[in-house]
């Protein structure tokens, strides 16, 4: 599933296409990707200006001029591809479930196979209260995330710390790749049990998953399976990883000491691999 940095390498993709340009057409192929799409999408915003694309966790916010805004959640397989005007254009796909056209000539498609995706309207003055955004955690790039704050909502919570950072109430858009990822930075254990990540373990933390997200983000995300730019260009970062989906090789700190052997493990953890450091994350 794309997490936050491939939504926001989506994002920054989108922005030259979209910002400022009327959506001359909008085309619904599919009544439905996850849930319903709304039924009068296209009359609703064909002829309207799109004023900026925001980000909230994983999910990407489109202001329209008239005061709406258009959410789009990528779920697990979506992209969003954009096509210049004047450009070639390959015949549309079987899966290219939403197609935008604007004034300027430029075709953005929202191509995703499994629709697990999802699409919906509302007004600008509703976002925080909409049923997938209102229960969000903090930012974790924005300045209301710190040490404190991560501190204070791990307070008393008995699951492991890897478990209570993929929940979304805690603190928004992280997946699992990137938690593994920092869990690794901070030298944290994924099996630790969220309460004692305090004080300067909380700290610690934070800074990683900042690291971390500026890193990928900085790559254009990671491609492992269907993610692409909108541009069709694949993200770098999976070449980066320190220990994800690299089980019984070596981390970068271990690779360092000639006697090491492979010191990266995976365990399942609520369904889900866990890649980790055996030596440096406690």
């Amino acid at each position: 599933m794309p997490e936050l940095p491939e939504v926001e390498t989506t994002r920054q993709g989108l922005l030259a296409a979209l910002e400022g340009q009327v959506l001359r057409s909008v085309e619904a192929r599919v009544p439905a990707l996850r849930f319903p799409l709304p039924p009068d999408l296209a009359t609703r915003l064909a002829g309207r200006k799109v004023t900026g694309i925001d980000r909230r966790a994983k999910y990407l916010l489109v202001g329209i001029e008239d005061g709406q805004v258009l959410l789009i959640h990528l779920g697990m397989s979506g992209r969003m591809r954009v096509f210049p005007a004047g450009g070639e254009r390959p015949p549309l796909e079987k899966h290219d479930h939403v197609i935008f056209q604007t004034g300027g000539g430029t075709e953005i498609r929202f191509n995703d196979t499994r629709r697990f995706g999802a699409m919906d309207l509302m007004a600008a003055d509703a976002v925080g209260d909409h049923p997938l955004l209102r229960d969000l955690g903090p930012e974790p790039l924005g300045n209301e995330f710190n040490g404190p704050v991560l501190a204070a909502r791990l307070q008393g919570k008995r699951t492991p710390i890897k478990s209570a950072l993929l929940d979304q109430k805690i603190v928004a858009g992280l997946g699992n790749i990137y938690v593994c990822e920092a869990l690794y930075h901070a030298n944290l254990s994924p099996r630790r049990s969220a309460h004692t990540v305090q004080g300067a373990r909380a700290e610690r933390l934070v800074q990683a998953i900042r690291q971390v997200l500026h890193q990928a983000i900085a790559a254009g995300g990671s491609s492992l399976r269907d993610f692409r730019h909108a541009d069709g260009e694949l993200g770098y970062f999976q070449h980066q990883f320190a220990v994800y989906g690299r089980e019984s090789e070596r981390c970068p700190r271990c690779a360092q000491d000639a006697k090491s052997t492979g010191c990266i493990r995976r365990l399942v953890q609520s369904g889900r691999s866990t890649f980790y450091c055996s030596r440096w994350q406690r």
